[in-house]
């Protein structure tokens, strides 16, 4: 039977096993040998990241044409539109090309944990949340949505993954599971 782990990555954390000791990776955490990302997510997000044993299902996950949905929880500069919204609905387009669409919806802020280091604070400038969920996945893409959208992102945390959440999973703690 494969292994799974679903992980919550802490925010600075590189989505790999090795570095150059500068910063952390995901051999601080992890220590299940034989077990790789299945997709990665940069070291300013935090969230779920999948780990397997099985080369399979680590592409069934990770592979954009098997679209496996993820969901992300965005943070944004600004209380985003709902012309925004619409966009981000029907697809955007950034220098590689137009996106596919995502869903997309207003979200109330999320009972998270703290950010270290914390988000950055404006008193002249509001902020809100908004659920992304996406179907592919290019280079930093829900930042490049949201800022072409006119809504950059301040805190990216992935929460979702197919039928994987991060419920329960503390920053930097990971659980095994049975795969379906």
């Amino acid at each position: 039977m494969p292994r799974l782990i679903l992980f919550n990555k802490p925010y600075g954390v590189i989505c790999q096993f090795s570095g150059d000791g500068s910063r952390p990776t995901l051999a601080d955490f992890i220590d299940v040998p034989g077990v790789y990302p299945a997709g990665r997510l940069d070291q300013d997000s935090e969230g779920l990241v999948l780990l397997t044993d099985d080369g399979r299902l680590q592409a069934r996950i990770a592979d954009p044409r098997h679209k496996l949905a993820k969901t992300y929880w965005v943070q944004v500069e600004g209380t985003i539109s709902d012309e925004a919204l619409a966009k981000l609905r029907s697809g955007v387009r950034l220098k590689d090309g137009k996106t596919r669409p995502a869903l997309a919806e207003r979200l109330d802020p999320p009972d998270l944990w703290p950010r270290d280091p914390p988000v950055r604070f404006r008193k002249t400038v509001p902020d809100g949340w908004t659920a992304l969920t996406l179907r592919e996945g290019k280079n930093r893409q829900v930042r490049r949505m949201t800022a072409a959208v006119g809504f950059p992102t301040l805190r990216l945390v992935r929460w979702q993954v197919g039928d994987w959440t991060l419920q329960g999973l503390a920053p930097g703690a990971w659980r095994a599971v049975d795969v379906r």
